[in-house]
C-alpha cells in the first residue's frame, strides 16, 4: 500500500512539475468533488450505475467481446465479432464502471472490473501491442487490418483507436481507484506507439482519432514528455492522405472522411465522419493548450465557427449525412435523413468543453448545455438500456404506429434497440453520463465559474480557499437558482454565473437559428436578498465580493416558449418553427397528437402553455396548445420514442 501510495505521489508529482506548466487556464472542477441531489441527472446517474453498466458488460459477455480477448491470450480459436475495434466496448465500459467507483465505491463491480484487467493483461503482447482482431491469429488477421501492423490504420484498421480508448479508460480507472493494474498496460502500449511512431519513426494520420485524447491523458497523469511530443505528432500528419491512397471518385473520400485532406492548420470546416472529427478537434485544443500552439488555436476557432454557424441542427445535433456518418457541406442539413450519431453528440460535448477551457467564453457552455439536454440523452432511453446509434429530425411515415420497424424506409431508427453490431453508441454513454458532475464548475485564479444548473453540493478550492457552493433548483423545468455560498473562512473572490444564450434572445452563437423574439429577458439576480447591478463578462454575470459563511445568491432566469426559425440558407426548414423553451427542444410524438404529427400546422397567433406532468416520461414539462379546436402537444425532444414508434416532428409549418 505504502509503495502505491508513493508511486501516486510521484506521478502526481511529476504531472505537477512538467504538465502543468503550459495547460488549460481555466480549470473544470473534477467531477468527484460534486455531490448531486437533482431530480434530472442523478436519476441517469444512478440508471447508469444500476442498469447500464451492468448491462454493458453482460453484452460485451454475451457478444463475445469479452472472449476475444481470452481467445487472445491463448492464440487460439477466432475473433467471433464483427469490427476490430469491438475492444473498446470493453474499454469504454470499465472507463463509465471508473467514473462510477470514484463516487459510489461498490466492492462487487471493483472486484468485477479487476477480473476484466487481468483478462486484457493476459491478452497484450510481450512489447504491449494490444489489438484481439490480429492477436490472436497473427497468420489470418481481421481483413481490415492487413497482414503487418499499423499498415492499414490511416484506413480501418483502427489498432491506434483501441489504444486510445484503452488509454481514456485506464486513466480513468486509475484516478478512481488508484490501482495501477489498468495503467500499467495502457503505458505499456503507449511506450509501444512512442517508439513506433515519431519523427524518423512510422508516420501515420490515424484513421479513427482518439489516441490523441488518451495521451494526453497519460501525459497529464506522468508528466511523460513522449506521450503529448506523439500526440502532437499525430495530430500534425493530417494532410497526407492523396500520398498514401488513391484518389477517389466520391469526394468526400479524398482524404475529407478522415479529416486528412489537409494539414489541420489549414482546415476551417468540421468535415468528414463526426466523431472522428469531434475527438481531433478536442485534441487539437488539448494539444494547444498544453503547447501554447497559437496556429492549432487558431484553426480549431475556425473549425468551431463553422460548425456551430452552418453544421449544426436545431437540437445540438452533428453528423448530418449517414454514407460517412459525416458532415455535410454547408447548410447541408435535412430532416428526413438526418443521421446525426449519439457518438457524435458525445465527442461534441469534449470538444466545447475544451474550447471552454481555452477561451472562457460562455458560448461553448451554451453549445455543450444544448448538446447534453438535447441530442445526446435522446439516445438513451428512460429504461437506461435502449439506445439510438441516429437521432432523427421527423419520422413522418404517415401509418399507424404498429406497422413501423426498428428503421424506416430512410434507414431512420424510429425505435430504440438494446444493442448494435457496432455498439459504439451505447458505451460512449456509458462513460459521459457518470462524468456530468464535472461540467457544473471550473476555476481561474480567484474567478469561480458556474456553467451548469444542477442542484448538489460541492466543495471548491477558489484562490487557495476552501469553498463549499450549494447549489438549489428545479432545472430545467424552472429558471429559478439559489446558490449558498459557504467560504471556510471569509475571502474575496469573482463568482460568474453563466446567463444562457436562450435567456439573451440568442438561439445558438451564430445566425444558424434564431428566435422571432430576439430580446434578451430581465435576469434578476440577488445576494442576501437584495437585488444587485452586475457586471457581463463572456455571457457571464461577474459578481466580486468578500464573500462570508452563509451568503446567497438567487437568479431568475425566465424560461418563456420561444418560436425557433432558421438561417435562409435551410431551405427544408423555412417557413417553419420549432420549439423551445428554457435549454431544452421540443417535438411533438404521435401518442399526445391523434396518432400522428405530421399534419401539424401552428398559426401566428398560437400560443403554448407549460405543463408540468410528473407522470409522463418519468416527469416532464410539456407545451400544449389550442389551435382551431384541435390541441397540440409537444414533449422535450430526448424524451421522444419511450412510447412505441410512430410520427414525430421538430420543425412545424407555419400557416
Amino acid at each position: 500500500m505504502k509503495k502505491r501510495l508513493f508511486l501516486a505521489v510521484l506521478m502526481m508529482g511529476a504531472m505537477t512539475s512538467f504538465a502543468q506548466q503550459k495547460d488549460y487556464a481555466i480549470k473544470s472542477v473534477d467531477f468527484t468533488k460534486v455531490q448531486l441531489n437533482d431530480k434530472f441527472w442523478l436519476p441517469r446517474i444512478e440508471t447508469n450505475r444500476t442498469v447500464t453498466i451492468p448491462a454493458s458488460f453482460a453484452r460485451c459477455q454475451s457478444t463475445n467481446r469479452i472472449q476475444n480477448f481470452v481467445n487472445a491470450a491463448n492464440k487460439t480459436g477466432k475473433f467471433l465479432t464483427t469490427f476490430p475495434f469491438d475492444d473498446t466496448d470493453i474499454y469504454k465500459t470499465i472507463e463509465g464502471a471508473s467514473f462510477s467507483l470514484a463516487v459510489h465505491p461498490d466492492a462487487k463491480l471493483d472486484k468485477f472490473v479487476d477480473s476484466l484487467v487481468t483478462i486484457v493483461a493476459a491478452a497484450q503482447e510481450p512489447d504491449g501491442y494490444l489489438y484481439t482482431a490480429r492477436t490472436i491469429n497473427p497468420a489470418a488477421p481481421h481483413s481490415w487490418s492487413g497482414k503487418n501492423r499499423w499498415e492499414k490504420e490511416r484506413e480501418l484498421s483502427h489498432e491506434l483507436y483501441n489504444s486510445g480508448h484503452l488509454y481514456e479508460a485506464a486513466s480513468a480507472h486509475y484516478l478512481a481507484t488508484k490501482k495501477k493494474n489498468f495503467l500499467n498496460i495502457a503505458l505499456k502500449n503507449a511506450d509501444l506507439v512512442c517508439s513506433v511512431f515519431g519523427p524518423g519513426k512510422l508516420a501515420v494520420a490515424p484513421g479513427h482519432e482518439i489516441v490523441e485524447m488518451g495521451l494526453v491523458k497519460l501525459y497529464r497523469i506522468t508528466g511523460k514528455k513522449e506521450y503529448l511530443a506523439t500526440a502532437k505528432f499525430f495530430i500534425d500528419q493530417r494532410g497526407h492522405y492523396d500520398k498514401y491512397n488513391k484518389a477517389s471518385k466520391d469526394e468526400w473520400k479524398n482524404g475529407q472522411y478522415w479529416q486528412d485532406d489537409k494539414p489541420v492548420t489549414e482546415q476551417d470546416e468540421a468535415e468528414g465522419h463526426a466523431v472522428r472529427a469531434g475527438y481531433l478537434y478536442s485534441a487539437m485544443a488539448d494539444v494547444a493548450a498544453l503547447t501554447h500552439d497559437e496556429a492549432l488555436i487558431k484553426a480549431v476557432d475556425r473549425i468551431w465557427d463553422n460548425m456551430v454557424s452552418k453544421k449544426m441542427y436545431v437540437q445540438g445535433s452533428v453528423g448530418a449525412i449517414g454514407s460517412g456518418e459525416r458532415y455535410g457541406d454547408n447548410y447541408q442539413l435535412p430532416n428526413a435523413t438526418a443521421y446525426n450519431e449519439t457518438c457524435a453528440a458525445v465527442a461534441n460535448v469534449y470538444w466545447n468543453q475544451r474550447m471552454f477551457m481555452l477561451h472562457g467564453n460562455s458560448k461553448y457552455i451554451d453549445v455543450l448545455e444544448k448538446v447534453l439536454y438535447n441530442g445526446l440523452i435522446s439516445g438513451e432511453g428512460l429504461d437506461g438500456k435502449s439506445f439510438f446509434y441516429t437521432n432523427a429530425m421527423q419520422i413522418t411515415n404517415g401509418v399507424t404506429a404498429g406497422a413501423f420497424n426498428s428503421f424506416n424506409t430512410k434507414g431512420i431508427e424510429t425505435t430504440r434497440s438494446g444493442w448494435f453490431e457496432c455498439s459504439c453508441c451505447p458505451t460512449n454513454l456509458v462513460r459521459l453520463v457518470p462524468s456530468i458532475p464535472g461540467y457544473i464548475y471550473a476555476e481561474k485564479g480567484n474567478s469561480l465559474y458556474v456553467n451548469l444548473f444542477i442542484s448538489g453540493n460541492a466543495n471548491l478550492t477558489v484562490a487557495n480557499k476552501a469553498v463549499e457552493v450549494i447549489q438549489q433548483n428545479n432545472y430545467p423545468w424552472d429558471g429559478g437558482l439559489k446558490f449558498n455560498i459557504n467560504p471556510k473562512t471569509s475571502t474575496t473572490f469573482d463568482l460568474l454565473i453563466r446567463i444562457p444564450g436562450w435567456v439573451r434572445g440568442e438561439a445558438i452563437p451564430s445566425d444558424l437559428y434564431n428566435f422571432e423574439d430576439k430580446s434578451a429577458a430581465a435576469v434578476t439576480i440577488k445576494v442576501n436578498g437584495k437585488a444587485i447591478t452586475y457586471k457581463t463578462q463572456n455571457g457571464y454575470a461577474l459578481i466580486s465580493r468578500n464573500w462570508k459563511k452563509g451568503d446567497v445568491v438567487d437568479v431568475e432566469l425566465p424560461m418563456a416558449v420561444k418560436r425557433v426559425t432558421a438561417n435562409v440558407n435551410l431551405k427544408e426548414d423555412q417557413q417553419k418553427i420549432a420549439l423551445q423553451r428554457g435549454p431544452l427542444m421540443y417535438c411533438a410524438e404521435w401518442p399526445d397528437n391523434n396518432g400522428h404529427t405530421s399534419n401539424i400546422t401552428i398559426g401566428n397567433d398560437i400560443q403554448f402553455v407549460p405543463q408540468y406532468k410528473p407522470e409522463l416520461l418519468n416527469g416532464v414539462t410539456i407545451l400544449k396548445s389550442t389551435n382551431e379546436n384541435k390541441t397540440i402537444v409537444a414533449i422535450p425532444y430526448y424524451a421522444w420514442a419511450n412510447r412505441g414508434a410512430g410520427e414525430m416532428q421538430v420543425w412545424f409549418p407555419v400557416k
